[in-house]
């Protein structure tokens, strides 16, 4: 009994040892896109990154690119990098491949320049970080091709600008028409203005109050002439007694030199 409790102890202390050691040499993941299209004559950028259970560092990181053609054959360099970079100097790559990586940020990516026609196949990206020395190497499928297709991404992004394009379209109408309207108004309100000023039968409001107030001062004024009419009848019946009592006096004269 106590010697079968012993192998299992054994088997699962060693089991814990190679676990870890799985876990350590799959310590590296590579991200790479599957599928790319670059037009003939044009550059592309194949895009790699990776993950690594260790610290990285440019001294601790290689990086090798192969290429593997439609045609069966043979993997070729494209590119290597070991502490600093190392471009191709023969094979159908040289002076196409260039660095556009950056180690520090786990991006190990290389553009390739001018592609042709021949440059149609899998690009192989493969990373090591040591200790971290195993893990899935990346691959993309590029084919160069005379015209751009267009994807799914593209079609999306042309019906949504199509979209944008129309609403500015629309909102340019709308304020175009909204200031022309308001150009109208304020045209139209010069040219009544300019009216009222030219036509002398036509006065303003301020001129009509001050026509309405003289016409009430002269109508108070004719008021007052007229009530001091009868003032002036009373003056010639005090005139007429006046005449009369003189008319007394000279028949009073008469009797008394008729007397004498």
């Amino acid at each position: 009994m106590f010697h079968h409790m012993y192998r299992i102890w054994h088997l699962l202390f060693l089991g814990g040892f190679v676990l870890s050691g799985v876990r350590h040499v799959c310590g590296i993941d590579i991200y790479t896109p599957s599928e790319i299209e670059a037009v003939n004559g044009t550059d592309v950028k194949l895009k790699c990154t990776f993950t690594s259970s260790h610290p990285v560092s440019p001294m601790s990181v290689t990086v090798s690119w192969s290429f593997r053609a439609l045609s069966s054959g043979p993997d070729e360099s494209v590119f290597y990098y070991q502490e600093v970079p190392y471009p191709p100097q023969e094979g159908r790559f040289k002076g196409h491949a260039v660095w556009s990586g950056d180690i520090m940020r786990k991006d190990v990516s290389i553009t390739l320049q001018e592609v042709p026609p021949t440059f149609n196949g899998t690009y192989i990206c493969q990373v090591r970080n040591r200790p971290d020395v195993h893990g899935h190497n990346g691959e993309i499928i590029l084919r160069v091709v005379n015209k751009v297709s267009l994807s799914e991404i593209g079609l999306l992004a042309a019906v949504v600008g199509g979209a944008c394009g129309v609403i500015l379209i629309l909102l340019g109408i709308f304020v175009a028409v909204r200031f022309y309207r308001r150009r109208q108004v304020e045209n139209d309100i010069e040219l009544h203005s300019g009216e009222y000023e030219k036509d002398p039968t036509v006065c303003s409001p301020a001129e009509a109050v001050h026509l309405i107030a003289v016409h009430k001062e002269k109508e108070a004024i004719s008021s007052d002439d007229e009530e001091s009419e009868p003032s002036s009848g009373d003056d010639e019946e005090e005139d007429g007694l006046g005449d009369d009592d003189d008319d007394d006096d000279d028949d009073d004269d008469l009797e008394d030199d008729d007397d004498d």
